[in-house]
């Protein structure tokens, strides 16, 4: 199926049937597009595409409709995305710079997300595991209370409070906290404890237990994958889908509460060699989410490096594909860009 006319037919019943939730049928592509033939022609093209598996007719005497192999061929012949019309822009700047800290980060770029596109957003926490240090300060609470407050590229904040087994020495303290940043910003996590593992033996025999102490629970927490977990918004929209799904929407919305399906699907297509990766109907393996879509990205990594979480959103197979594609890439740069400082 590459005849370029055809291609065209698909492309037009797609955005007919995404447009209006009718049926698609000859006389409607004749009256909205300008496909340049007759509609003898254009219902022999239809004819081909059903035989092909490109659109089928939900019932009789209806117009046609895409399936889940149509979607993929037009969402596969999107060359470029569409740029974010001027005002969609400032609104991302607008709300995206005005966060505070890394929370409020997520909590405002899922609210956006879900906006943009009218569907449900998802978006992952950046992970420890895929992060780098970005700062360890060591804070003296008491006289044998010391906290450790980690910070990371992607802006998450990680703070261990823990008991020492001597009185603390300021100027202990100090060194130490010169020594673990000199010797651990800018590694990912993986690296840290190679990096760290010898540092107590640079100090006098008193003072390493509480030295050991402190890169025990530096590396213990840089290699944990605690919170690894998404924020969503806009399972309204779902609801407003419903039409959309031949069954209830309750089994997507249960799949939705399930985390870890969730991370495990955004880290896979990610993992596509695509700016935007698209996961429609049959192909996520999940089957309550067999009638739905997910249009997902990284996010993070900035200069190059590794992405640190992922982002995405998710809605019926009827949906704004380039649209909605543009605005997940849209997001995540910006979020990149603020996370990147």
């Amino acid at each position: 199926m590459n005849h370029n006319r055809q291609l065209e037919v698909l492309r037009a019943i797609v955005e007919d049937y995404v447009q209006t939730r009718e049926p698609v049928g000859s006389k409607a592509l004749v009256e909205r597009h300008s496909l340049g033939v007759s509609p003898a022609t254009i219902r022999n093209d239809m004819a081909l595409l059903e035989e092909s598996g490109y659109i089928h007719q939900p019932h009789t005497s209806a117009g046609r409709v895409p399936t889940d192999k149509g979607y993929r061929l037009f969402v596969d012949q999107i060359s470029t995305l569409k740029p974010l019309s001027p005002a969609e822009r400032r609104a991302i700047q607008h709300l995206l710079d005005g966060a505070v800290d890394l929370d409020d980060v997520v909590e405002r770029t899922v609210r956006l997300l879900a906006h943009l596109t009218h569907q449900v957003a998802v978006v992952q926490y950046p992970s420890l595991r895929n992060s780098a240090l970005r700062h360890v300060e060591l804070v003296p609470l008491s006289e044998r209370r010391l906290l450790v407050v980690i910070i990371t590229d992607s802006g998450r904040v990680e703070q261990r409070a823990l008991e020492v087994p001597s009185p603390l020495d300021a100027g202990v303290v100090a060194e130490l906290r010169a020594r673990i940043n000199a010797g651990s910003i800018g590694r990912r996590v993986a690296d840290i404890g190679t990096a760290l593992e010898d540092t107590a033996n640079r100090f006098a025999p008193e003072h390493r237990p509480m030295v050991h102490s402190v890169v025990e629970v530096l590396t213990e927490t840089l290699r944990m994958d605690a919170e690894e977990r998404i924020v969503m918004a806009g399972t309204a929209n779902l609801a407003r889908s419903d039409v959309d799904f031949s069954r209830t929407i309750g089994p997507v919305l249960e799949a939705l509460e399930e985390q870890v399906v969730l991370l495990q699907l955004l880290e896979e297509m990610a993992a596509e060699d695509a700016a935007v990766a698209v996961s429609i109907g049959e192909e996520n393996r999940h089957e309550n989410l067999s009638e739905a879509s997910i249009v997902a990205t990284a996010y993070g990594g900035g200069s190059g490096g590794d992405a640190v979480a992922h982002l995405g959103v998710l809605g019926p197979t009827r949906m704004d594909y380039p649209s909605t594609m543009s605005s997940v890439r849209a997001v995540a740069r910006y979020l990149s860009r603020i996370l990147g400082g």
